[in-house]
């Protein structure tokens, strides 16, 4: 009997844990089986099955908080809140609305920064009348002196042991998981996440700390011995830091996205200037606050606000900025990927948008298929580059998977407050996010499109004073509209009936875009055939928690082809790290 068994955290997410009675040889071979045994997370758990207790790597670095003993449960795929889980959280939404209307400053050279430009308000999607925080609205001098900040303190950061920059990244991932619930709470009110979804992302940031660290672990530094050229002659080769790095973050993902980027290029010996999305700077700030609480140097991590025209502007032009890692949109990301190397080549890391598609095949589980489907176009109002936004679906099905998908849909996707348990999908962002939608809503009706769902603005009674629409679902426009072709950051999804399985491919590579795919079948010729030539760089297999999502640190590398991303290398995964340094050949005569 296999060491493990499948759960189900409720009917349609199942979860492999190990059995209570696993024996320490299994622990072992459940960790090499998925791991490898040269992997860190294999070395912890293989300790675990001598010690009865996770101790293993990061107790040895001398973190002891409980937090990092454990990978956190609630995932994008489980989504499983405990009782104690809600408990905790509205505890934390309490606590936050006392918070509400704080004002917050900027952290330059290891301290509070006192802009002198103007204070920029914050309303919550959720309730307009509700100011979430003030910000300053930095100027380009205080980017400026945040750049310097960082230039004076890359000799130590850099100069310092990987160890021991491990050692801090990983207390300030425990600090993460310690304050989850008041984070998650926060998420809410900016950009409005409901409970499941922002636990999940605030558990993301730390594993994506944790993952990042024990890749720079596993590769010991990334120093490579090479063949000695000759009698008492060594050479190497080393990965080394660029120094200071630029972070610009989307609203999207405000704390996972945010923290995935600078734990990235922090691991690796840079340090970094960081300007959070004007949409959601209180999740920045707490990131600023956990990084600052675990003890990193004065100056190798700086947090500024303000516009993009601005802040970012001057973070794309300084001289003295040596990196760039950018999350937004595609028009955004090109621009900053054209203009940011000036006298000479420096790196710059785009991830951009995406228009995933799904393909459902005539022998697809329906039932798996629809649900999957809901929950990748849904899942935070569509507001995910990762979102599924257009399906194709073989005729012969496409009636009895409308009406699943449809049946699905009115089942799960309540809208509501998303601070309260029962609400799925929460507010969009602002105004503009309801505009885009209504407009996408008037297109499709003029150009013949059916409704099988949604398609309306929701704005009286308790909707009155936020920004909340329906779910749409449509058929019947050709493939050739607009719809099927640009991002929307909305939840509306476009359907179409194909003909055959090479027809939905075609259709699905016909895109600018390369981020993410899924497929549903039962053919094994087409699985191959999709792996093999969807033009895609996250795909997804007859998955029901998520058609084209839920990518995981360490799990499921995520990032795009196309018009998707720059660099070819995935976010979350074994090669993100790497991206974030240079190489240097070093040969050696004793």
């Amino acid at each position: 009997m296999y060491p493990f068994t499948e759960q189900a955290n409720d009917a349609s997410h199942p979860r492999f844990v190990l059995r209570s009675s696993t024996s320490p040889h299994d622990w072992e071979w459940c960790a090499k089986l998925k791991y490898g045994k040269h992997h860190a997370r294999y070395k912890e758990l293989s300790s675990l099955a001598s010690q009865k207790s996770v101790r293993g790597r990061r107790s040895k670095a001398g973190t002891k908080s409980k937090a990092s003993s454990k990978v956190p449960r609630i995932t994008y795929a489980t989504l499983t809140i405990t009782p104690k889980d809600d408990e905790a959280y509205d505890r934390a939404v309490a606590t936050v609305r006392n918070k509400l209307g704080s004002r917050f400053t900027m952290y330059i050279n290891g301290e509070p920064w006192v802009s002198t430009g103007e204070e920029i308000s914050h309303p919550s999607p959720i309730d307009t009348r509700i100011i979430a925080s003030y910000f300053p609205k930095g100027t380009r001098d205080d980017v400026k002196s945040a750049v310097s900040a960082a230039r004076d303190a890359f000799p130590k950061w850099s100069g310092m042991p990987y160890k021991d920059r491990i050692r801090i990244l990983r207390k300030a991932a425990d600090l993460i998981i310690e304050r989850r619930y008041e984070l998650s709470a926060w998420m809410a009110f900016e950009v409005g996440k409901n409970r499941a979804e922002s636990l999940a992302e605030v558990n993301e940031a730390a594993e994506l700390i944790r993952y990042y660290c024990d890749q720079m672990e596993v590769n010991k530094g990334f120093l490579k011995p090479m063949e000695p050229p000759g009698p008492k002659q060594e050479t190497s080769s080393i990965l080394r830091p660029y120094g200071v790095w630029a972070v610009i973050a989307p609203w999207n993902f405000p704390i996972a996205l945010s923290t995935g980027m600078t734990a990235g290029a922090l691991v690796a010996g840079n340090v970094v200037v960081f300007k959070p999305s004007s949409e959601s700077p209180v999740l920045g700030h707490e990131l600023s606050s956990a990084l600052v609480d675990a003890g990193i140097p004065r100056g190798a991590f700086n947090f500024v606000t303000g516009p993009g025209g601005t802040v970012g502007a001057e973070l794309q032009e300084n001289p003295g900025v040596d990196g760039l890692v950018f999350t937004g949109s595609k028009e955004v990301g090109m621009n900053v990927y054209h203009g940011f190397a000036q006298n000479y080549p420096k790196p710059v890391i785009t991830e951009m948008g995406g228009k995933n598609p799904a393909i459902v095949t005539a022998s697809a589980d329906l039932d798996q298929a629809a649900e999957g489907v809901m929950r990748a176009a849904f899942g935070f109002g569509g507001q995910k580059c990762s979102a599924c936004s257009r399906v194709y679906v073989d005729n012969i099905v496409k009636e009895k998977f409308l009406e699943l998908l449809k049946g699905y849909t009115e089942k799960v996707v309540k809208v509501g407050d998303p601070t309260r348990k029962e609400t799925f999908l929460g507010s969009v962002i602002n105004k503009a996010a309801v505009e885009t939608y209504l407009r996408a809503a008037d297109e499709a009706k003029r150009d013949g499109g059916r409704f099988v769902y949604g398609g309306n603005a929701i704005n009286s009674g308790e909707f009155e004073h936020g920004y909340f629409v329906e779910p749409a679902i449509v058929d019947r426009l050709p493939v050739t509209h607009r719809l099927f072709k640009d991002e929307l950051f909305v939840p509306f999804l476009v359907v179409a009936g194909v003909e055959s399985f090479e027809e939905a491919m075609k259709l699905a590579n016909d895109s600018e875009y390369g981020l993410c795919a899924g497929i549903y079948t039962k053919s094994q010729e087409e699985m191959q055939t999709f792996f093999d030539h969807i033009e895609a760089g996250t795909t997804y297999l007859n998955r029901r928690a998520g058609a084209t999502t839920g990518a995981w640190p360490g799990v499921n590398s995520f990032g795009g082809w196309k018009g998707s991303g720059s660099t070819g290398k995935s976010g979350l995964g074994p090669y993100y790290v790497q991206q974030f340094m240079r190489e240097q050949s070093r040969w050696i005569v004793k």
